[in-house]
């Protein structure tokens, strides 16, 4: 008889694998629950992030008005919003150390 125990292992890793993965939710805009530990983590490095972008789209306006509406800072908004974006278009982070 064959031994399948190889095949078996590597389904049940795939299976965890699939279980690790976040599910989906009906809201595409929530935010990514490692994201979020990445943001509210006080002692994440950051860096600078310049872009041109149309003017039309006021995003720096808009962006600020988010701001004091909510508290929520500039570049946390930035993150949130490009973090989230990339990983539904399939480009997630690797977050490994």
């Amino acid at each position: 008889m064959p031994d399948h125990s190889l095949y078996a292992r590597r389904l049940r890793e795939i299976a965890d694998a699939l279980d690790a993965e976040p599910q989906q939710t009906d809201d595409v805009l929530t935010p990514h629950p490692d994201t979020l530990g990445v943001i509210r983590n006080r002692y994440t490095k950051r860096g600078q992030f310049n872009h041109a972008v149309p003017e039309v789209l006021q995003l720096q306006r808009r962006i600020r008005r988010y701001n004091a509406d909510t508290g929520v800072p500039h570049g946390d908004i930035v993150a949130l919003a490009l973090d989230t974006w990339l990983r539904a278009k399939g480009y997630p982070p690797d977050l490994t150390p």
